[in-house]
């Protein structure tokens, strides 16, 4: 009986490898890499391409084979995108639908077979449509290993790589930088008494690119207690680099040494080149087993004395007559009717 494949694509984490940089290096997973061909200038790490609506673009794409064996490849165009954990840079797979660049490009051999240690190149046109949005599209050429890397287990999960050279398309037209932070989230952790561990407090929050240009956001979070005390100053560094245009992340960041009896009052400031926002959020740190203690206290106190009045309230009442007590009501005599 044949083990099925569950067929996972790792283009998110190997493109990471084709980050920009100050010198020239192609997105490479160790057995093959996928680069731009050389301009008359110099090598480029990545594609860096203008157009105005309508306008048609030719290049070309290397991939070269590291091994000693041929491996063939599916090349294709695809539109990028921020993963929702950590906002990597990431692009569609095959079968997913494409909008911009993935949509535009296409390369002049959908299949190719690398022989070992050579280089393919391929042309490819991008095509940009006349309705096309200004600003930037973002996207990757892929090189698809049609491979399956057989896994272990009784699951046989099986692997399916691939390597992109990124594609970074502006269409012309007027830049529009716009950042949101939002949705702030705090959930607060700490010891029973107070003193007897470390308190924590996490804080997620939504930041979204609602621009048309790629952005490289800078977020810095602070925390003010009572009386406007500076609780917490900090730039936080798990901000992803690039945030694409129409896409949000999902963000966490921890601190530690939070504040264990105060009311704090936490805000993050987004920033980017042309834009700026904040949004704030509020917690009360208690000591929640003393608290319910002392409220335990003060109910059954409460109760204590409640009843102690209704005793009081009963006792200052007057008490009735017994029967024997009362007084017999007299009877009104009947006077002699009048004879006539």
């Amino acid at each position: 009986m044949r083990k099925p494949y569950v067929l996972l694509s790792l283009i998110p984490l190997l493109l990471l490898l084709g980050l920009p940089t100050g010198t020239a290096r192609a997105a490479d997973n160790g057995s093959w890499s996928v680069y731009p061909v050389a301009s008359e200038i110099a090598a480029r790490p990545y594609f860096t391409l203008s157009a105005e609506p309508g306008q048609t673009l030719t290049d070309k794409v290397a991939v070269q084979n590291r091994t000693g064996s041929p491996l063939t490849f599916r090349l294709y165009a695809a539109d990028a995108y921020n993963t929702a954990r950590d906002g990597g840079f990431a692009v569609r797979t095959l079968k997913e639908r494409m909008r911009g660049v993935g949509a535009w490009a296409k390369p002049a051999k959908s299949r190719i077979t690398v022989p070992g240690h050579r280089t393919v190149t391929v042309p490819f046109t991008l095509r940009v449509p006349e309705d096309a949005e200004p600003g930037d599209h973002p996207g990757a050429v892929v090189a698809l290993d049609e491979r399956v890397d057989p896994g272990s287990g009784r699951l046989a999960l099986g692997v399916q790589r691939a390597v992109g050279a990124r594609v970074y398309l502006r269409v012309g037209g007027p830049a529009l930088p716009a950042l949101s932070v939002g949705q702030v989230h705090i959930s607060h952790h700490q010891p029973l008494i107070p003193g007897l561990g470390d308190s924590t407090a996490t804080i997620s929050y939504t930041l979204r690119n609602t621009g048309n240009v790629t952005l490289s956001p800078e977020v810095e979070l602070t925390a003010r207690g009572l009386f406007g005390r500076a609780l917490l100053d900090r730039k936080l560094t798990r901000v992803p680099a690039e945030l694409l245009p129409g896409q949000k992340v999902r963000l966490t960041e921890t601190w530690r040494g939070a504040p264990q009896f105060d009311r704090s009052d936490v805000t993050l400031t987004a920033r980017a080149q042309g834009t700026r926002e904040a949004a704030s959020a509020s917690f009360l740190a208690l000591p929640w087993l003393p608290v319910a203690l002392v409220f335990a206290a003060g109910v059954a106190t409460g109760a204590l004395l409640l009843r102690a009045r209704r005793v009081r309230a009963r006792r200052s009442v007057p008490g009735r007559p017994s029967p024997r007590e009362r007084p017999t009501p007299s009877r009104p005599r009947s006077s002699p009717s009048a004879r006539h």
